[in-house]
């Protein structure tokens, strides 16, 4: 239903399609404002809006000049333009999508968060500092997560250990690396995030920085789960690339 606060925007290049002419009035009565995108600025459509974007084109794509191509693309575009504009103005944020848009895959991806389908604490793979290696090794073998969380006695992350880590020892010939300490292989400060943070978030980080692992940390960097790719990825609907 259409209501006197609603802004109705009509497209049409020729400005004279007879649809629009004959709705137009009828909105306009309702106290709808409108606006008009056309390329054809002394139209019927344009003297019936209150407002009139030009979205003219010297000609159409088409080779005969007769199918939409040109001016169909510029008006989407100037749609665009409009949108982004009102994201700003209105000051819209990420997790309004899920508000109007809750079936599709942005919204689903926005609306899941890293705490409905981590690793809990519990079962995610972890050393104390000052662990040897092996231990470490065994760890991860457990899970087969291609990564060992290392925290210290209050359970606080301190590193972490990936199997490219181990990889790296073999190649340097480190055939004593299993007897080290853990401390003098982690990647100390490792990226995390809280559980309350969205997919889209995790899944960027790990675009940005090339990882497939995120442990999951409270306000006080205590480690309460762990994050794979893949656990994200066997959501079905979510997509790396983004995609909407």
């Amino acid at each position: 239903m259409v209501s006197r606060d609603d802004f109705f925007i009509a497209i049409s290049n020729s400005g004279e399609t007879t649809e629009l002419i004959q709705l137009l009035p009828l909105i306009k009565n309702i106290g709808c404002r409108l606006a008009g995108f056309t390329g054809n600025t002394r139209s019927s459509m344009a003297r019936i809006c209150d407002i009139v974007i030009d979205t003219g084109v010297e000609k159409e794509a088409c080779p005969f000049n007769m199918a939409p191509t040109s001016s169909t693309t510029a008006q989407l575009a100037m749609g665009d333009a409009l949108a982004v504009v009102l994201i700003t103005k209105k000051k819209f944020k990420k997790s309004d999508f899920i508000k109007s848009h809750p079936g599709g895959a942005l919204g689903q991806r926005l609306s899941c968060q890293v705490g409905e389908i981590m690793f809990e604490a519990s079962g995610a793979p972890w050393v104390l500092t000052g662990s040897p290696m092996e231990t470490a090794i065994q760890e991860m073998d457990r899970l087969r997560l291609g990564a060992v969380l290392v925290l210290d006695m209050e359970k606080k992350l301190k590193g972490i250990i990936t199997d490219g880590d181990i990889r790296h020892c073999i190649a340097e010939n480190q055939s004593n690396f299993t007897t080290r300490s853990v401390d003098q292989v982690m990647t100390d400060n490792p990226h995390s995030l809280q559980a309350d943070s969205f997919l889209y978030e995790a899944l960027n980080l790990m675009e940005k920085h090339q990882i497939t692992v995120l442990p999951v940390v409270d306000d006080r960097n205590r480690l309460v789960g762990l994050l794979h790719l893949h656990d994200i990825l066997g959501k079905g609907s979510f997509q790396f690339n983004g995609g909407t």
